[in-house]
């Protein structure tokens, strides 16, 4: 049985320990693919493009939608998308189909190249294959304020607790990533949850991008996992100068960090934390 918001499915199974098995049932976290379409062009020569096929969670697809569009740069101004919707017939056992339309207006132009080049991703690597710092800086990504804001290291223990203290479908399931956007004083102002690391930056940063806040320079991410890559870029794309994981970063999102001025943290807990970049903000 699935749940009403898609988000976890219920299994029979047998529970095993040295005192023997028993039958019972467990809810699991639920991995669907979404595949993302985008229309573009000129009103009576529009054109529609499937852009990126994901395995994810569902919940939060428009979101989803708009997130990966504007970290990966293809939309950068809000104004630009017009209607997000999904289209094709519902997925089974829910209403909703497994396919979001995002419409731009008549006025933006895209580069069909680079749509050619995008996208197959997986709930485990991400954007697989484009690990390159020339890549990236191509995207038109903008050093950060090295000094700004500043961030105490209380605050930067508190966040992992904070963070896992709000995760819903994790607390039912044990199953899935989380992203949250932080103010320096550790205020949580959204939390986004999926099955992929890079799914719910997207879903989270889609939030903001939606409500028309594309720069988050006064913010930290806070995710649940690793540091890859592909997030510390997802990040450099919203303006956030900061990155705080529970798990360790890679060589190459180091390096990314570093090159943007990034505060990249990784291993936070309430008893420690690394700072690998950016350590002009730590007061």
């Amino acid at each position: 049985m699935i749940d009403t918001d898609g988000s976890a499915k219920s299994f029979d199974i047998q529970y095993v320990s040295r005192e023997g098995s028993r039958p019972g049932r467990d809810l699991l976290a639920v991995e669907e693919p979404m595949e993302i379409r985008l229309g573009f062009g000129a009103e009576g020569s529009r054109q529609a493009r499937s852009l990126s096929i994901t395995m994810r969670t569902p919940g939060n697809d428009f979101e989803l939608a708009a997130g990966f569009l504007f970290t990966e740069q293809i939309v950068t101004d809000p104004a630009h998308v017009g209607e997000v919707a999904f289209c094709g017939p519902p997925a089974p056992g829910r209403e909703t189909s497994n396919i979001v339309r995002v419409e731009l207006g008549p006025e933006v132009e895209v580069d069909l190249g680079r749509l050619q080049r995008h996208f197959y991703t997986t709930s485990s690597c991400g954007i697989c294959g484009k690990a390159s710092l020339d890549a990236v800086a191509a995207q038109g990504l903008r050093e950060l304020d090295r000094e700004r804001p500043r961030l105490s290291g209380e605050v930067i223990h508190r966040l992992p607790d904070l963070l896992r203290g709000s995760q819903p479908v994790f607390e039912r399931t044990g199953g899935l990533h989380a992203a949250a956007v932080a103010r320096p004083d550790g205020t949580l102002v959204h939390v986004r949850e999926d099955v992929g690391r890079h799914n719910a930056v997207d879903k989270l940063l889609g939030r903001f991008f939606l409500d028309g806040q594309t720069d988050l320079g006064d913010s930290i991410l806070v995710v649940s996992g690793r540091a890859s890559f592909e997030l510390v870029q997802k990040a450099l794309a919203a303006g956030l100068p900061a990155m705080v994981a529970v798990g360790a970063p890679s060589s190459l999102a180091v390096d990314l960090a570093e090159r943007y001025g990034m505060t990249l943290i990784g291993f936070a807990s309430a008893d420690r934390f690394n700072v690998y970049t950016g350590h002009g903000r730590m007061i």
